[in-house]
């Protein structure tokens, strides 16, 4: 029987809930995600966790702000254009404070919390939405296969549920 380690696609449901017990995200009924496993395409207290599971396997892992997210640190506003902010949740017509946006940086796309708005300026958190709380993952581990060396070489999965490229 195959387990997660270095160099393995591994597909996967799971549902993200809060100290509170709220969930906050799932893929459950959906395409299962897909991640390479020993490339950093993961919270680090996640893939830890994965590290050693089957295929079958269903457990919840229990992640501090470290494990996860990061914790929220001060004074991380800034300003940006209302134009880059993308992800305007249907049936919005502008941005509200609170929100979650995406915003194009230099080291790639990253999530921000609107913050105040403006006529043509937005102030955003930079913190993560989900820095500095206790979160907990129940996963099922669906699928597990080797990688590709094109994925290797990429350092990311392809396919379904996985990266894309155009």
């Amino acid at each position: 029987m195959q387990t997660i380690q270095s160099d393995a696609v591994v597909s996967f449901y799971y549902t993200l809930k809060n100290e509170q017990g709220e969930e906050l995200e799932s893929n459950q009924g959906h395409t299962p995600m897909a991640y390479l496993h020993g490339h950093n395409n993961m919270i680090p207290g996640l893939e830890a966790a994965m590290e050693g599971h089957a295929v079958g396997d269903e457990f919840t892992v229990t992640l501090s702000p470290e494990e996860g997210y990061g914790v929220r640190e001060e004074g991380q506003e800034i300003k940006v254009p209302v134009k880059h902010l993308q992800g305007l949740p249907q049936g919005s017509k502008t941005w509200k404070p609170g929100m979650i946006a995406l915003v194009e940086t230099d080291q790639g796309q990253r999530h921000v919390t609107v913050v105040k708005m403006g006529r043509f300026m937005i102030t955003v958190d930079t913190n993560h939405p989900l820095a500095g709380q206790t979160l907990s993952y129940d996963i099922k581990i669906e699928g597990i296969r080797a990688a590709s060396n094109e994925e290797i070489a990429h350092g990311h999965a392809h396919g379904v549920g996985g990266h894309h490229h155009d």
